[in-house]
């Protein structure tokens, strides 16, 4: 047995967008301004785990992925995110799992969301469980 065959290796690769949206929120501290309708661009990854298929060499075939994230962001980018249906309280921990649910049907499925707004230095990240 080789090496690779007793310790299989396991990668992780990703692919990143982003979207402009606006939204509200309600909070208990900075009430105003969270209630007034406000925008973000905020940036989003995504990462799928698992080791590389012999036959391709990868986990997940990238551009296969970028068409999903490029579907996705057409249902965030310029909307108002209170008004995407599914998605809830347009938090970053929403996005996540937002993000995450839209693309559970992938094999292998996303191992790790992360959504942030560079300008305000926010991010969230989802950690998913591997399916059996």
């Amino acid at each position: 047995m080789t090496t690779l065959t007793m310790n299989p290796r396991r990668f992780t690769v990703s692919q990143r967008f982003f979207f402009d949206a606006a939204h509200t929120l309600e909070r208990a501290i900075e009430t105003e301004a969270s209630r007034r309708i406000h925008g973000h661009t905020y940036r989003a990854e995504v990462a799928v785990s698992g080791p590389r298929d012999v036959r391709t060499g990868m986990v997940v075939d990238l551009g296969l992925l970028r068409r999903r994230l490029d579907a996705l962001r057409e249902r965030l980018d310029h909307h108002l995110l209170d008004e995407v249906p599914g998605l809830g309280a347009p938090t970053l921990e929403n996005l996540c799992v937002f993000i995450a649910d839209a693309l559970a049907d992938m094999q292998p499925a996303p191992s790790r969301v992360r959504v942030w707004r560079e300008a305000l230095g926010d991010e969230c990240v989802l950690e998913l469980a591997p399916r059996a």
